[in-house]
């Protein structure tokens, strides 16, 4: 386990974010505070998950002292348009056939809240799926029910596996969390 000076909080419920952080080996615990997560209209797509991820952390200002407080945040874009989590199957069906057979971008920020302040970081991934079948598409969304993933899909689940040909950036910025970033953004803070 690596040792941090403070105690560390990661405020996501993302069984994702959690599990590689634990892999990378940090303890920490989990506490998640509302935040609005609109964004300003003008504001370009690559910069909204910085954005999201700052104002979660902004939460919690002031309210765990002596804390180190972990935020993430990932945008899905096609043609600079964001896709979010999917409302129901249909909708998923649409933003895994707008990805199919070309590339997108995914954006995932990280925010460290420490004593001294937030500090931002935004990793950027390019994702190259195949053309992808009208069942192939279906049989994920039933197996999988990828109802809580930006753009419809989890890189890790089986629509990853057999459909995305090439990566250009981080794995786990695609995952959810670029634990590179993270590792960098706490290294100050190891004991």
């Amino acid at each position: 386990m690596i040792e941090l000076q403070k105690p560390l909080i990661l405020a996501s419920n993302s069984p994702r974010r959690k599990q590689l952080l634990q892999e990378a080996g940090f303890a920490f615990t989990i506490e998640v505070l509302p935040t609005d997560e609109s964004y300003p209209p003008d504001l370009p797509a690559e910069a909204v998950a910085g954005h999201i991820s700052r104002e979660k952390a902004e939460q919690f200002r002031g309210i765990r002292p002596g804390s180190l407080v972990l935020t993430a945040d990932t945008v899905v874009i096609a043609d600079h348009h964001i896709l979010g989590k999917p409302t129901n199957a249909s909708d998923a069906f649409r933003m895994i056939g707008m990805l199919s057979g070309r590339s997108h971008k995914v954006v995932t920020a990280v925010s460290l809240l420490s004593d001294s302040g937030i500090e931002t970081v935004s990793d950027v991934a390019e994702v190259y799926f195949r053309d992808l079948e009208d069942w192939e598409i279906n049989h994920y969304i039933k197996e999988y029910k990828p109802f809580d993933k930006a753009g419809s899909y989890g890189i890790q689940e089986w629509i990853g596996m057999v459909g995305i040909e090439k990566i250009e950036g981080s794995f786990y910025t695609i995952m959810g969390l670029p634990v590179q970033v993270v590792y960098q953004l706490l290294k100050p803070h190891f004991r």
